[in-house]
C-alpha cells in the first residue's frame, strides 16, 4: 500500500475539494490517423489516449520490463505547501524527444530511448505563495508553419502555470520564444476579476489548434459567491495576443441576484481543427452549494460547450448539471471519437461525468446520439433555493452502477460498525443522485469526486469500445446559517468546512467513511468499464484495484490509454501498482509495482528505432495524503 493507514482515508480528503507510428485501418478520424505519436496531453488533440502502436500485444506484455527511470527532483522543496504537492502528468512525444512539467512549473526535455535529460526550463514560481490546487498536467506542442526549418521557435513547447502565466519554449533547446509576449511569457491575470491571486491559476495544459493556444483556469469556487472569472481565452501562438474571450456565465448573470463567478473550465480542452471547433469542459458557478444567488439553470456552466475556435463564437452546448448544487463540475476532457455504425461514421464528443452519466453528442450540433432524457429529482428545503426539477439522464449504462445507498446496503467491516453507519445515514437526507443540500445534512452519493474525473477516458477505434476508470464514494454535505461559522468549526473535526462568503449560509462536508476507514457505501469503491458505442452496451467492467489483500475494488486519480496492441494500461488506484488488461473482456495481463503510487494518465510512444514504451508518472499525492515522489518511468520489451 501507499501508505500504513486504510487506503480510502488517505486519499479521499483530496477528493472532496476536486487525465504510435502508421495508420490504423480501422480508424476513419482524421485527428487520429494523421496525428503523430503522443504530440498532446490525452494523445491527440481530441482526447482519445489511444496509442496507434501494436509491438507490445496481448501476447509479449508478460515480458514488459522497467526500460529507464527519470526523477524531476521536485519533491517539494522550501515549499509551505507541500502537504498539496502532486505530480499529474502526461509526457508528450513531440519532436523526436519527451516533454513533462512539474507542479512548480520546471520542464524538462528527455532523450525518448534512455530517459535522460536534453535540457530543462524553470519558471521560478514563488514556492511561499499559497495556492488553491498544486499541479500541472503537462505541456502543449506546436510547429510554427512561418518559421523556417532549422530556426529557434520552430517547433515549441506551451507551459501554462499554476501562478497564471503562460510560456512558450524552443523544443530543441527549453530557451523561451522572446517574440511571444513579453519575452515569452503571458501574465494570464491581465484582463480577469481575481479576488484571491491564489485562487486563480491554470493546472492542465492549453488546447493547440491551428495558430492559437485555448486557455481556461483552475479556481477556488468553494470559498465565496464572488469568485474570480470563468472566461476561456485564445492567444496567437506567435505572438501571444489576445484574439477572443468567452465567458460562460455572460448569458445567466442576466438572470443573477448578486455577485457570482467560475463555471470555469479547469480540465482538459479539446479541439478538432477539421472543424474550427474546441470543445469546453465548464465547472459549476460558485459557490458550490447554495444556488440561491444565481437562480435558473446557470447556462453554460456544468456544459460541454462548442466554440468557433478562430472567434470564440458559441456553435452549441449542452448541460449536464443544471443549478449545479453538488460541485459536479465536468471534469473529464471531453472525447473526440468517431462511431461507427455499419457503413455510418458519426463524428461525435464523448463526455464522461461524476454522476456516472455517459453523454454521446453529434460533435457539429450537440444532439445526442444516445438518447437523453430529463427525469425528475428531489426538490431543495433551503429558503431562497432555486433547484432545478429535473436533471438530464443518459440512457446508456451508467458508469457507477446503480446500487443506492440505505441502511440494507450501508458497509461496515464488522455488524457493529455497519449498525452505527446505518444509524447515521437515517439522520441524513437522502433521496439518490442529485439530493440538495440542507440543514439537517445531506447524502451526495455519487460524491463531488466519484465517477470520472480528470483522467477522462480512452477510445479504441477499432473495437469501438471507450474505456473509463471511476471512483465511487459518498459524501455529507451540510448547509448552516453563516453567522453560526464559527461554532460549527469548533466542532467540526473531519470536515473541510467554508464560509461561502456572499451566500447566506456555510458549507461543510466529509467523505463518508467508517471509523475502520474504509468507505461506509457498498462496494466495489473503483471500477474499470468498457462501453461499446456502436451498441451503447456495456461490454464489460471489472473492480479496478482488486487483490487478496484488498478485495473491493480501489478508489483511484488518474486515467487510462489503449493500444493497437488491445491492451488498456492504467495505474491510477492507490496500491502502487501499474495494471495491464486485454481491451476485449478487462482479464489482467500484466502488473508491477511502482516506487510511488501512479495517480497519473500514463502514454505510449515508439522511438526513432521503432520501439515502442509506456510511460507513466509515479509521484503519490501530498493532497491525497500518499507519500510524495518525482518518479517517471518507462517500460518496454527486452
Amino acid at each position: 500500500m501507499c501508505n500504513q493507514k486504510p487506503v480510502f482515508l488517505s486519499i479521499l480528503f483530496l477528493l472532496i475539494f476536486s487525465t504510435g507510428k502508421g495508420q490504423d485501418p480501422g480508424k476513419s478520424s482524421s485527428l487520429l490517423a494523421q496525428a503523430p505519436s503522443w504530440y498532446a496531453y490525452g494523445g491527440d488533440a481530441g482526447g482519445n489516449r489511444y496509442a496507434n502502436t501494436d509491438q507490445i500485444n496481448t501476447e509479449n506484455v508478460k515480458d514488459l520490463k522497467l526500460a529507464w527511470t527519470f526523477r524531476t527532483g521536485e519533491l517539494g522543496q522550501n515549499s509551505n505547501i507541500g502537504e498539496k504537492l502532486t505530480f499529474e502528468a502526461t509526457p508528450i512525444f513531440f519532436n523526436n524527444m519527451l516533454y513533462l512539467s512539474t507542479s512548480y512549473g520546471k520542464v524538462f526535455g528527455l532523450n525518448p530511448t534512455t530517459g535522460t535529460q536534453i535540457w530543462s526550463y524553470d519558471s521560478k514560481i514563488d514556492r511561499k505563495a499559497s495556492f488553491s490546487e498544486l499541479t500541472s498536467r503537462g505541456v502543449s506542442s506546436w510547429t510554427d508553419p512561418d518559421v523556417p526549418e532549422g530556426e529557434e521557435c520552430k517547433r515549441c513547447i506551451l507551459l501554462a502555470t499554476i501562478n497564471s502565466k503562460l510560456i512558450k519554449l524552443d523544443a530543441a533547446t527549453g530557451k523561451v520564444c522572446k517574440g511571444f509576449g513579453k519575452k515569452g511569457v503571458l501574465n494570464l491575470y491581465k484582463g480577469v476579476f481575481v479576488p484571491e491571486p491564489g485562487d486563480f491559476q491554470v493546472t492542465s495544459p492549453p488546447a493547440i489548434i491551428n495558430n492559437l493556444a485555448v486557455v481556461g483556469s483552475s479556481i477556488g469556487d468553494n470559498f465565496r459567491a464572488n469568485t474570480g472569472s470563468g472566461v476561456v481565452r485564445a492567444f496567437d501562438l506567435s505572438t501571444g495576443a489576445l484574439v477572443w474571450t468567452w465567458d460562460p456565465l455572460a448569458d445567466a448573470r442576466k438572470t443573477f441576484k448578486g455577485p457570482v463567478g467560475a463555471a470555469n473550465a479547469w480540465s482538459i480542452i479539446s479541439a478538432d481543427p477539421e472543424r474550427d471547433l474546441v470543445f469546453i469542459p465548464t465547472g459549476s458557478a460558485s459557490p458550490d452549494f447554495y444556488g440561491g444567488l444565481r437562480p435558473g439553470d446557470n447556462r453554460h456552466a456544468n456544459s460541454v460547450v462548442a466554440l468557433k475556435a478562430s472567434t470564440g463564437e458559441l456553435v452549441w452546448h449542452f448541460q449536464t448539471v443544471h443549478h449545479d448544487l453538488w460541485d459536479y463540475d465536468v471534469a473529464a476532457q471531453p472525447a473526440l471519437v468517431d462511431i461507427r455504425k455499419g457503413d455510418t461514421v458519426i463524428p461525435a464528443v464523448v463526455q464522461a461525468t461524476k454522476t456516472g452519466n455517459l453523454f454521446v453528442l453529434h460533435r457539429e450540433t450537440g444532439v445526442p446520439i444516445y438518447p437523453v432524457e430529463e427525469r425528475t429529482v428531489p426538490a431543495s428545503d433551503i429558503p431562497g433555493e432555486y433547484a432545478s426539477p429535473t436533471q438530464p439522464f443518459s440512457t446508456l449504462p451508467n458508469l457507477m452502477g446503480q446500487v443506492p445507498l440505505n441502511d440494507h446496503t450501508v458497509w461496515g467491516k464488522t455488524p457493529a460498525e455497519r449498525k452505527k453507519n446505518a444509524a447515521l445515514i437515517k439522520g441524513l437526507r437522502n433521496e439518490g443522485l442529485f439530493t440538495p443540500p440542507s440543514l439537517q445534512g445531506s447524502i451526495l452519493y455519487p460524491g463531488n469526486g466519484s465517477g470520472t474525473n480528470w483522467g477522462s477516458v480512452s477510445f479504441d477505434p477499432k473495437n469501438q469500445l471507450l474505456i473509463a476508470n471511476t471512483c465511487r464514494f459518498a459524501t455529507q454535505v451540510e448547509l448552516f446559517e453563516r453567522e453560526k461559522f464559527d461554532a460549527k468549526a469548533s466542532n467540526s473535526q473531519g470536515f473541510e468546512i467554508s464560509r461561502q462568503t456572499g451566500a447566506p449560509y456555510g458549507m461543510r462536508r466529509q467523505t463518508m467513511i467508517s471509523d475502520s476507514g474504509y468507505l461506509m457505501n457498498p462496494p466495489p469503491w473503483g471500477t474499470l468499464a468498457a462501453v461499446n458505442l456502436a451498441t451503447g452496451k456495456m461490454a464489460w467492467e471489472i473492480e479496478l484495484g482488486k487483490s487478496e489483500e484488498q478485495p473491493y475494488g480501489l478508489p483511484n486519480g488518474g486515467g487510462s490509454i489503449v493500444t493497437k496492441g488491445e491492451l488498456v494500461f492504467i495505474a491510477a488506484t492507490f496500491d502502487k501498482k501499474f495494471r495491464a488488461f486485454n481491451v476485449h473482456d478487462g482479464a489482467l495481463v500484466w502488473e508491477t509495482e511502482l516506487p510511488r503510487c501512479g495517480i497519473a494518465t500514463p502514454m505510449s510512444y515508439e522511438d526513432e528505432n521503432g520501439k515502442q514504451f509506456i510511460v507513466i508518472a509515479a509521484g503519490g499525492h501530498g493532497k491525497m495524503g500518499l507519500e510524495i515522489g518525482d518518479y517517471l518511468l518507462a517500460f518496454a520489451l527486452p
